[in-house]
């Protein structure tokens, strides 16, 4: 029996696996970290050694509160840096106390001292800097973002920590980059457990607007549990990891398909849909989120592999795909086939 139904699970795929790719955005297609329209000018300029569009964006956002696109382009600034610094180099030496430079500094730094084997070392030598940053930042909160990045890998005690979180989010109270750093901080892998992880993240979604990205921040935690422990299928840790994401479904449709404002949730979201084998809601998912890959959750090391984030997008993309016509029933009403009795039945 078990080869027979394998045997017409292929058959079904082969059936209908063209059609469930109606709505995916062909592979060539497909993007990784793509920037926005306003971020790509600043990275096509510091490739070429300018830093001027980078000081002028971020400046925007400061002056105009514009606290989740600061710190997304402050992330993606300090990548760029990571591998072509010569232009912060330069924004640094003309205007070495830009709070807008600073911080991309800064942000390069965490990053780099996360990297090294004595990285709590090397993270409390940042201290200085880390106060130099959060000093100049009296309404942003993404330098408290950035300590509490930094405290976590330093090995902060609770208070410290509870103190760089009341500091973040009296600057905003319902920032993402902060609610994550703070689940980071909470889960099982650092100083809390999947319980408290979960117990905040559901908290925190539970008071935020209905167009917030914290509204997703369950399937954050979901992710990480099934990083841990993956897909149990019968207990209360199941059902939480349901409910995450289907919290995350209810956010994801109120953006439109292809919008890359919340690409990551919608590619965490696939992540987990996949994990819990609910492959119709996987494939809608993906049809969401159109061109917009990410290199989170999908370039996650594996083991001792690391993953190649657009090949792996790719590769699940193709399995859901697959699973989902495999599930179709072979002949379904209106196929053109007729049924018992009728013309060409027995």
């Amino acid at each position: 029996m078990s080869f027979l139904r394998a045997l017409i699970g292929a058959v079904r795929s082969g059936r209908h696996t063209p059609r469930f790719a109606a709505g995916l955005v062909p592979d060539d297609d497909v993007l990784l970290d793509a920037p926005d329209e306003r971020l790509a000018p600043a990275l096509v300029a510091a490739a070429l050694a300018d830093p001027e569009p980078a000081a002028k964006l971020l400046a925007t956002t400061r002056d105009c509160a514009e606290w989740e696109d600061r710190d997304r382009y402050v992330t993606r600034l300090a990548t760029f840096a990571y591998h072509r610094s010569d232009w912060l180099a330069h924004w640094l030496a003309v205007a070495p106390h830009d709070p807008d430079a600073l911080l991309v500094s800064a942000q390069l730094a965490v990053r780099r001292a996360w990297e090294s084997p004595a990285r709590a070392e090397r993270l409390r030598e940042l201290d200085p800097l880390i106060r130099t940053v959060t000093e100049e930042a009296p309404h942003d909160p993404v330098p408290w973002r950035l300590a509490l990045d930094h405290a976590r890998g330093a090995h902060a005690g609770h208070t410290v920590f509870e103190t760089l979180w009341e500091q973040a989010v009296r600057r905003s109270p319902h920032h993402y980059g902060s609610h994550v750093a703070a689940l980071k901080y909470l889960s099982a892998q650092w100083y809390g457990s999947h319980r408290a992880a979960f117990d905040f993240a559901e908290q925190a979604a539970d008071d935020a607007a209905p167009d917030s990205l914290v509204r997703a921040l369950p399937v954050r935690a979901a992710y990480d549990r099934l990083r841990s422990l993956p897909r149990p299928d019968r207990s209360a840790a199941a059902v939480r990891l349901d409910r995450a994401a289907d919290r995350a479904l209810a956010l994801s449709a109120a953006f439109p398909a292809g919008d890359p404002w919340p690409a990551e949730v919608r590619n965490l979201l696939a992540y987990v849909l996949v994990e819990r084998a609910r492959w119709t809601d996987a494939l809608d998912e993906f049809r969401r989120i159109g061109p917009h890959a990410t290199s989170f959750p999908w370039g996650a090391r594996r083991g001792a592999v690391q993953e190649d984030p657009l090949r792996r997008f790719l590769a699940v993309r193709d399995v859901v795909r697959a699973e989902s016509a495999g599930r179709t029933p072979l002949w379904r009403p209106g196929d053109g086939r007729a049924g018992r009795g009728g013309r060409g039945g027995h």
